[in-house]
């Protein structure tokens, strides 16, 4: 299943630390298990996004996903792949970026012709294969034209598609340089939000978060004196406000401090796939890894 990582601590730039991987024991950890790529995205003072992205294919960019990676943002997103649909390439590797927006997802859509169509011109802002990326797509065109609204062009893309489309999941997090947004879609896959005081649940630590299974370290002293909200595939830590979103609940951190949530898909996917509806690949990446 992929893992899907979003924190801001926005206005406030924070410095922090990603590994995408642990570096294995041994070759044996090495497995049909691990990802086919890893990503982080975070955006330079001047709100220019920065993304640093490889696939994992045949393990050759493995070195990549387990160097730490400092950078300073006051958003950021990060994502490990497991993937369903796409080659294990650097074009179908997540985050993408549309519009000075960064998008990582986790889930399955299908009846792409369909959304082919559905995009017409909008589709050429898609570089590959997957569904994610045209997901984003439509997103960017709906929110054009609610007149920038981020929002209203989230509920406008999402519930087109669990209109007309068979889905899976359509969890996701989207960035800009001060909000953040997050979806969880339907009840498929958890996604967790945390609303993190200064110095954590504690008062006094630094952010150090920790994936299961050797995914994803994140670290950042500067949160020990800054509030953050951090969105999750799972509890990164022992805090005990790690709060599961509500299916077709839509979550905005903005850098105003104020955070809302919004169902906004109270309604299941017409078409709502299983993973015995799923081809065997797209199946094996949407399980627990």
């Amino acid at each position: 299943m992929c893992r899907l990582f979003g924190l801001t601590s926005a206005p406030e730039r924070t410095r922090a630390t990603f590994w995408l991987l642990d570096a294995p024991d041994s070759l044996s950890t090495q497995s049909h298990h691990d990802p086919d790529g890893t990503g982080l995205g975070s955006f330079a003072p001047d709100g220019t996004p920065h993304v640093s992205k490889a696939p994992l294919a045949a393990y050759e960019d493995r070195a990549f996903a387990e160097e730490a990676k400092q950078t300073e943002s006051a958003t950021f997103i990060a994502h490990i792949r497991y993937a369903s649909t796409g080659s294990l390439e650097l074009r179908n590797t997540h985050p993408f970026e549309q519009d000075g927006r960064l998008f990582a997802h986790n889930g399955v859509i299908e009846g792409l012709d369909a959304l082919d169509a559905h995009l017409g011109p909008d589709r050429a802002a898609v570089a590959g294969e997957t569904d994610s990326e045209r997901f984003f797509a439509l997103i960017t065109r709906e929110t054009r034209a609610h007149g920038g609204d981020v929002a209203a062009g989230i509920a406008a893309a999402a519930g087109w598609i669990a209109a007309h489309l068979p889905v899976y999941a359509l969890n996701f997090v989207l960035v800009t340089p001060a909000d953040l947004w997050a979806l969880r879609y339907p009840d498929t896959h958890d996604l967790y939000v945390l609303h993190r005081p200064a110095g954590g649940h504690h008062g006094d630590r630094h952010l150090d978060h920790s994936g299961t299974a050797g995914r994803m370290r994140i670290h950042s002293r500067d949160l020990t004196g800054t509030d953050a909200v951090v969105v999750a595939s799972e509890r990164m830590d022992d805090n005990p406000h790690w709060r599961l979103m509500e299916p077709g609940a839509l979550l905005h951190a903005g850098p105003d401090g104020i955070t809302t949530t919004t169902v906004v898909l109270p309604d299941p996917p017409a078409h709502r796939l299983t993973l015995d509806d799923l081809h065997p690949v797209a199946a094996a990446s949407q399980k627990a890894a």
